[in-house]
């Protein structure tokens, strides 16, 4: 499996943020986010076996399986069945354009998954039946550039009623304050957070 770096921190988003994570970048993304702040892990890496990546999770409750995109990897149903055999709790952060339907419903797993709002330029790259596989355990991110941004989220969880945990997040994980105050307003049953580990450490890679 190509292998962009692994390394523990702590989860910077959604509902474990905080929680001391062990993370597994692998390399490849089929989409171009316009704001990607991982284009780093597009290409190149490291070729590691399946067997190689679980025991360096040895003593790692858990585990986020992150890119790219962690789905185009061929060897990712191998690597989550032997992580879940291993009785890691395992979050999968994906972009939601590729079905979820493969995935095994298990209480450890955790699906975190993306929708692209315009200003990304990949909403037209959407799987939508994925918004009926989520569930009540996973989460549903929006991360949010700008007006049209925000009025986009906003239609989508009104028209698709998800039944999972829905967050809004501002490109970049900082300038959230108008965010904020517009989701208060308007009574939507979102979370609003911001990205913790660029706080901590700033946008860099390995943490």
């Amino acid at each position: 499996m190509k292998i962009c770096e692994m390394f523990r921190s702590i989860q910077g988003e959604g509902k474990l943020i905080g929680v001391p994570t062990y993370f597994i970048r692998s390399i490849g993304c089929n989409l171009d986010c316009a704001w990607c702040d991982t284009k780093y892990s597009f290409d190149g890496g490291m070729d590691m076996s399946i067997e190689e990546i679980v025991e360096s999770t040895r003593g790692e409750k858990h585990i986020c399986i992150t890119g790219g995109e962690p789905l185009i990897q061929k060897e990712f149903p191998e690597l989550l069945s032997k992580l879940l055999d291993a009785g890691k709790h395992i979050t999968i952060e994906t972009n939601g354009s590729i079905s979820l339907k493969d995935i095994p419903d298990s209480d450890n797993i955790l699906i975190s998954m993306d929708i692209k709002c315009p200003s990304s330029k990949m909403t037209d790259r959407m799987d939508w039946n994925n918004l009926a596989l989520l569930k009540p355990k996973d989460q549903l991110k929006f991360v949010l550039a700008d007006e049209a941004d925000y009025e986009f989220a906003v239609d989508v969880v009104k028209r698709y009623k998800p039944n999972t945990e829905v967050i809004f997040s501002p490109v970049g994980g900082l300038e959230v304050r108008s965010i904020a105050e517009r989701v208060v307003k308007s009574g939507l049953d979102v979370r609003v957070l911001l990205q913790l580990h660029k706080i901590i450490w700033g946008n860099k890679k390995g943490v």
